[in-house]
């Protein structure tokens, strides 16, 4: 899993190199949320959750490659006990979007990268696994996903889905969040 890490930051600067300036091209900006579906013994002790997206974007004209930075946060209520496990999270991440007509409505694209995770419980009782803490913990992760842009006028509409993996001293915390949102600026 660490050298995934490191062939990731790897791809994320050889992509950075080899980009068109960025200058080519304003912000976008994108805000969403949606549900969190939590994997592994992560799930063993939670529920689904919710989540929360601000998200900025650079996609040079001409590239189909660009970053994107955004922020999370992500809300898991425990199976067994009262309170919940809450994520900040905070990512970097390489957008390949893939080539389409200048007619179409949708447009596919992948996205990776890594980041922060700072998770805390809430609430009262005892749970199992690594992931439930006392206090805030914080660890570095990876993500990867895919998702479409759907032109709607000035503003344009996104669904995605992404698998985060959140490196622990133990099993690794896994989850797929499912966002809708909406995107506006750029050109």
């Amino acid at each position: 899993m660490r050298s995934l890490c490191k062939g990731m930051v790897a791809l994320l600067a050889c992509a950075a190199v080899s980009a068109s300036p960025l200058r080519a091209q304003g912000p976008e900006f994108a805000l969403g949320g949606g549900i969190a579906n939590p994997l592994g013994t992560f799930n063993d002790a939670t529920k689904l959750g919710w989540m929360g997206l601000a998200a900025v974007s650079f996609v040079p004209t001409g590239s189909p490659v660009g970053i994107q930075i955004d922020g999370q946060y992500h809300q898991y209520p425990f199976d067994a006990v009262g309170g919940h496990e809450r994520f900040l999270i905070g990512t970097g991440n390489i957008v390949y979007k893939f080539k389409t007509s200048e007619t179409s409505t949708v447009r596919p694209y992948l996205i990776g990268g890594g980041g922060v995770y700072n998770f805390k419980r809430t609430g009262s009782g005892t749970v199992s696994g690594n992931f439930s803490t006392t206090g805030s913990t914080t660890k570095f992760g990876i993500n990867a996903g895919a998702g479409f842009d759907f032109k709607a006028g000035g503003a344009g509409l996104f669904v995605e889905g992404r698998f985060h993996d959140v490196f622990t001293s133990g099993k690794d915390i896994n989850f797929i969040p499912i966002t809708v949102g909406i995107r506006f600026g750029g050109h």
